[in-house]
This record gives C-alpha cells, structure tokens and sequence, in this order.
C-alpha cells in the first residue's frame, strides 16, 4: 500500500503569490499566484535566462516507467525525496504507488510532515536528541504515521535510546530502525556481518526502539557500470542479505513484521532487484530508494542508469526531462563565447552543461540542433562556450543538457514545467516550488 500525503497542502501551493525571490520568473508575474499565471498561458519566451526548465511529459514518462519497472520485478519504491525537494512531485510519485519516501534529514522530513507524506525512510543515523524528541512528538500526534532510521553501531544505538526514554512515556509507540550494512570503500554502515548483528541486538535490547529490517547504500561501492564494477555492488548486497537472513532465521524480528530490506540508488537498482528480489518470497519488503530517476539526465545518469542509453535491464528508456536555458553576453575572442548561467544556476559536479539547441532568433524561425559547441568552465554567474563552425551571436539562446539533477532542483526555489522542451517556444503548464 502506498504512502499518502497531503492533497489540499500541495494544491495550496498554487495559491501563493511569487515575488522578487523567485529567480525564475521576471518582474511582470511579481505579485500573482502561480494559479494566476498559469491561467494566462505563459510560455518559455515570457522567462529571463538563465533558467532551469522541467519537461512535463518527460516527468510523467519517468515516473509511469519506474512504476511499471517496480512492479514487474516485485519491488517496492521509496524515492528519495531529497532530489527534488519538490511536494509536488512527490505527490506524483507517490499517486503512481510509491510505497513511501526517503529523506536524508530531519530537516527534509519536516518538509514531508508539513505535506502530510504517511511513511518515510530516512536514510541515515538520528542522533541528535532534539530531532529524536520531535520525531518521537510526530508519532505520538499521528498514528498514521510511519519513520524508520538507521543505524550502523552501538553508539548510535546508546544515543538514541538515552535521548528517547528519557523524553517518551512509558507504552510509547517504538522508533523503527534498520541496521546500516556497509561495505569496503563505501561510506556509512557497519562492517562486516558480526557488527552489524551487534547493532542488531542492541536496538533489540533498547526499549523504545524495534529492530524494522536492514539497510545499505550500494551507490558508494562502485561508480561505473562495467563488469567488475557490477559484481563488486553484488557482492556488497549479498552481504546486506544474508544479514536479514541470519536475523529472520534467528527469530530477530517481532511476530507479525514485515522485515524492510533496502537498497538502491539511481545507479544500480538492477542489480538489488536480481539480488534483494528474491527474498520477498521469506516475508521481507524488498525497497529501493532510487530519486534521480524522475528528471533523469544528459550526463552521468544518462549514462549510468540501468534505463538509460545503454539499457541494462528491461522496459522502457529513462528520458532526461530537465534543461537548462543560457544567453550568450560576450565574444570576448573568436570561438569564445561567455554566457549568463554559471555555478549558482546549473549544476556541474558530474558533468557540464551539454549545448543542444539554438533557440529562434526572430519570430517565425524554428529551434535547431547544434554541433561542435562544448562549454568548457563556470564560474559563479558566467559560463564560457566554445563553438567552431557553427556562429554564435550575442543575444543567442541556447538549450543546454544537464548532468545529475540532485544539484540542480536546489538551485531554484520555483521551477517551470513545459510542455514540450523540442518546441519552438513551449508553453508553461506548471511552477514547482522546491523547499531546500
């Protein structure tokens, strides 16, 4: 069963008004509500550049095809939310089926609770007594509501029980925790099968807490999708399983639990459904966490996702439903061309920008595909631009490919949908406010 949210809190967002901290839009909107702007059918040539641009068909093929994918391979999906930051589009996702949320702090989950999402996950260790106590005020408010952490050593075990049972009464409902399962090489989780059992049977001896499953991050283990890369992600998540399988066949979990088994970023979730998959026929929830998949990309993601150009398991293609719009200022130099997009506009901490099309210079005029241009550095506010044979002018407009969308949705506080971002000049179907 999938999570719920909100409804009316999402909708409500149409009905605040922008203004001048909404980079996005330009001076003539300052003072209308997103409702008001849309009713007016705006369209891409009404925005000042620089600007980050999402595709709405793009989203909604994105978000059907990861659904489909799931379902076809006996997985759950809790995306994580952290992507985007977007209630919106987790709501989108969640309609689709989502069996919850990921979030990766306190911060982010209080967003989710502001937008009433039912069950999250945060990925991630709870330690500070402060936002134990707030959560543990969440659970008592809202029996609907679900959270499960993490932890990945007695310590942090130790922390939260002292900050929980010094603050819940007694017969309070328990915090879920999944023990963390690292792996050489990787970042957080406990190494090796005995430390995690130990963190196990700590959370299992603390009495505000319940031991909920086991959980791990495999995206940290390799970064490229060949072979050796591949087997090394498997290996790591036989290790995650057969520490779920020691705690069930141990009689580890509380009578009537449905145990979670979690992996799965954007990168490798092919290979926890071949590899977590098949324990759902023991009783656990198998859930991936996968949240670039709904923007995808012209970059890493584009060429490391098991649904992108070079498809590593079946159904349909991810497409990159995100763009980036720059306007040429300056030909300081032949071949050089500097733009007006720069480090606090578009993201670039996988790749650069990618030049794709040239918009119409006068009315009439139809986009076209470029070639031979490549942006080559950024600076805070401006983007340098070599191109050869295809001319640039000043006052040229450019869509640009972007690379891993989780460092571009934080960049902008109101975001516009298109309907279509091949058209010359697309229409405006929707302003996504991101909450970071």
């Amino acid at each position: 069963m999938s999570a719920s949210y909100d409804a009316a809190a999402v909708a409500a967002l149409a009905d605040k008004p922008v203004s001048w901290r909404d980079k996005a839009l330009p001076p003539a909107f300052w003072g209308r509500t997103v409702a008001e702007i849309l009713a007016g059918k705006p369209r891409l040539s009404d925005l000042p550049t620089p600007l980050l641009t999402l595709s709405a068909p793009g989203l909604r093929h994105n978000v059907d095809t990861m659904a489909r994918w799931c379902a076809a391979h006996g997985v759950e999906i809790a995306p994580h939310g952290k992507t985007t930051m977007s209630p919106a589009l987790w709501a989108t996702q969640l309609e689709a089926g989502a069996w919850g949320m990921t979030f990766a702090n306190a911060f982010q989950l209080s967003v989710a609770r502001a937008f009433g999402v039912s069950r999250v996950m945060i990925a991630n260790a709870m330690i500070s007594p402060l936002q134990l106590r707030w959560i543990a005020d969440e659970l008592a408010a809202d029996q609907g509501f679900e959270v499960m952490v993490w932890a990945d050593s007695v310590r942090t075990v130790e922390i939260m029980e002292a900050a929980r049972s010094a603050y819940v009464e007694a017969g309070a409902r328990r915090l879920d925790v999944l023990v963390e399962v690292g792996g050489i090489g990787g970042r957080t989780g406990a190494r090796g099968a005995e430390t995690a059992l130990e963190v196990a049977a700590a959370i299992e001896a603390a009495p505000t807490l319940r031991l909920a499953g086991v959980a791990g991050y495999e995206g940290a283990i390799a970064h490229g999708a060949d072979e050796a890369g591949l087997e090394h992600v498997r290996s790591y998540l036989r290790d995650l399983a057969s520490v779920h399988t020691r705690l069930q066949e141990d009689g580890r979990y509380d009578d009537g639990l449905v145990p979670v088994v979690s992996a799965g970023g954007s990168a490798y979730f092919e290979q926890v459904a071949q590899v977590l998959g098949p324990l759902t026929s023991t009783g656990a929830r198998v859930v991936i966490r996968s949240g670039a998949y709904i923007a995808h990309d012209d970059g890493y993601y584009r060429e490391i996702s098991p649904l992108g150009e070079a498809p590593r398991t079946d159904g349909d293609r991810l497409v990159p439903a995100m763009h980036g719009w720059i306007r040429i200022t300056s030909q300081p130099e032949p071949g050089l061309a500097i733009f007006d997009a720069g480090k606090r506009d578009l993201p670039f901490d996988e790749n650069l920008p990618e030049p794709q099309l040239l918009r119409p210079r006068t009315p009439g005029d139809a986009v076209r595909r470029v070639e031979g241009m490549t942006v080559t550095k950024m600076n805070d506010q401006h983007g340098f631009l070599t191109f050869g044979t295809d001319a640039l002018q000043i006052g040229d407009e450019l869509r640009v490919g972007l690379s891993h969308p989780c460092t571009a949705f934080d960049k902008w506080g109101l975001i516009p949908v298109i309907d279509d971002p091949d058209a010359d000049d697309p229409v405006v179907v929707d302003l996504i406010r991101t909450f970071f």
